[in-house]
């Protein structure tokens, strides 16, 4: 199983809806995947899979958060394909793919304190998942939150140990953007530091962390620019990989990338063959989607550094 964790240090990065776009395209490549909303305040993966009964999370208990807490044995999970009120989604499946979410609660909210009988059934919620599933997304609050020390904590835990975790960072391509992403995971209290702290080995956690940029604008005069806006977008690209490089976010380490999406600006949502086919979406982006699926589970992408 590969356990997939995805963060980003500032909220709008697209982090949420890129994950579940990749898991939807890692269905249909045949893998059973599950997705737990670990966004504990503001847990919307329902709604980005278009489940209107959880589209702001599980209500009256049941989803993660109070799973976590200990007030409920197991977490909810739902079939994405089976509930989601989208029918070109529910008929859009891989025959031996699966797609199962694991909703947040609705009346849940960020943790301030962690404990370690969080940190046991999240162990256990992680141990369960790799032995019924291939790939498990884990969409983590944004910034440094109990959701990424509570990971981080549990991936310590002896029934992990042979679990392959793997970490997206996820930002948009500006000056700000790329200096978050780099305190997240390199900064005081950030990935690196809070991983050491927790037992992990801070160089073999470096090599599991790659970057996704997203939202990336088309640099040329064919994307309807004028000459000055395409010249000047142009040098400001070239002084945002300059920084992306400093930053130690250069393009060894980026798994890739998404364009600027139109259906993406106004609604979050997983991007089908038929928004293409009807030319709402761009086949672009559903490109990028599955360039990301297919590079996170290739063994070679996260041994160019080792």
């Amino acid at each position: 199983m590969v356990l997939v964790f995805s963060a980003s240090d500032k909220g709008g990065t697209g982090r949420s809806v890129t994950s579940c776009n990749m898991a939807y395209w890692l269905s249909m490549d045949g893998q059973k995947v599950a997705y737990l909303d670990f966004d504990f305040g503001s847990p919307t993966a329902g709604g980005t899979f278009e489940i209107s009964r959880i589209d702001r999370g599980a209500p009256g208990g049941g989803g993660l958060h109070e799973y976590l807490l200990g007030g409920n044995g197991s977490a909810a999970r739902v079939s994405v394909r089976s509930e989601t009120d989208r029918v070109e989604l529910s008929r859009s499946r891989h025959p031996s793919g699966r797609l199962v979410l694991f909703p947040g609660d609705r009346s849940g909210s960020e943790f301030t304190v962690l404990d370690a009988g969080m940190v046991r059934r999240c162990a256990s919620l992680f141990a369960s998942c790799e032995q019924e599933f291939d790939v498990t997304f884990v969409d983590l609050s944004a910034g440094r939150s109990i959701a990424l020390a509570l990971a981080l904590q549990a991936t310590m835990e002896p029934q992990l140990s042979d679990v392959i975790s793997r970490w997206l960072i996820f930002h948009r391509w500006t000056r700000q953007h790329i200096v978050a992403g780099h305190g997240l995971v390199h900064g005081d209290h950030g990935l690196l530091q809070t991983g050491a702290q927790s037992g992990h080995d801070p160089n073999k956690l470096r090599n599991s962390v790659r970057y996704v940029r997203t939202a990336v604008p088309e640099l040329n005069e064919a994307a309807g620019l004028r000459p000055a806006q395409a010249a000047w977008l142009q040098r400001q690209n070239d002084t945002l990989n300059r920084a992306a490089i400093r930053n130690e976010m250069g393009s060894t380490v980026v798994l890739g990338q998404t364009p600027v999406e139109p259906v993406l600006q106004c609604r979050e949502q997983v991007i089908l063959d038929i928004d293409v086919s009807a030319r709402i979406a761009n086949e672009e982006t559903v490109d990028a989607f599955r360039h990301l699926a297919v590079r996170l589970m290739n063994r070679a992408v996260w041994e160019e550094l080792e």
